[in-house]
């Protein structure tokens, strides 16, 4: 799927999307990213532990509401670039007939946008060019895709930050939360302002022109599921949202935040 005309990449200042790929270990990133992303963990040496610990708790909440929950259809916002365990796959190795719908607005991301499309015969996976300011426009694109009057598993993972204003953040998940019926869920981290290394790199970050991205208090964090009802154990860091028992592995808390919620 080329990137449309109107949106082409620009390799010259380090996007978001593709320094967390690096981070991950991707491929898919520019040398003006992967300097970015240096940088960054040269001040913040915990980003990519944080960025792997986003990646295991996105693993685990999707397989708890594919499974335990019993939904089948999930709505994914600010996808980010493909890398292992994407949503679909996670939900369909639970339930092969899973439905999934990703939605991104960066056009390295619309270029690979066919390797997230691999689903599983029995489900479907589709692709959706739009924005988290625009959450009619997201519903409306899904419903093609999604059968909005069932529950559908909303997933949002370290995007929310782009967004400036705290309470216009929770005002468009809550936007998008209301146009999804009884039953549904979210599932939801990003970066919480609880360390000061974090809160440097970042700054430096959105100095060098890029996107901006704005830390939260966990208190914040915690309000995009106002409204919700928690599941145990609430809004926690990350590594401690149902954590996979292995007496070998500790579990290091990252500055990250996170839960998951249904809408009663």
């Amino acid at each position: 799927m080329p990137a449309p005309e109107h949106q082409k990449i620009d390799t010259s200042v380090p996007h978001s999307a593709r320094i967390w790929n690096y981070w991950l270990g991707g491929r898919d990133n520019y040398p003006v990213d992967r300097e970015a992303g240096d940088q960054f963990a040269q001040v913040f040496p915990g980003i990519a532990e944080l960025a792997q610990a986003s990646r295991h708790f996105l693993s685990r909440a999707v397989r708890y509401l594919a499974g335990e929950a019993g939904i089948r259809q999930f709505l994914d916002v600010g996808t980010g670039l493909p890398t292992v365990d994407n949503t679909h796959e996670v939900a369909q190795r639970v339930a092969p007939d899973a439905r999934v719908v990703y939605v991104d607005n960066d056009p390295l991301v619309l270029v690979h946008a066919n390797a997230l499309l691999a689903s599983a015969p029995q489900g479907v996976t589709s692709f959706i060019d739009a924005d988290l300011y625009d959450p009619e426009v997201i519903l409306k694109a899904a419903s093609r895709t999604l059968d909005l009057d069932r529950p559908v598993g909303l997933i949002l993972m370290q995007i929310t930050g782009h967004i400036t204003g705290t309470a216009e953040a929770h005002a468009l998940v809550r936007r998008l939360m209301d146009g999804l019926p009884p039953g549904s869920h979210l599932a939801f981290n990003d970066s919480a302002d609880t360390s000061v290394a974090n809160l440097e790199a970042t700054q430096q970050y959105n100095d060098t022109g890029a996107v901006p991205y704005h830390l939260r208090t966990p208190a914040e964090l915690a309000g995009f599921f106002d409204g919700l009802e928690l599941l145990e154990p609430g809004v926690v860091p990350i590594a401690q949202w149902r954590p996979e028992i292995d007496p070998s592995v500790a579990v290091v808390d990252v500055d990250a935040w996170g839960g998951v919620a249904r809408k009663p």
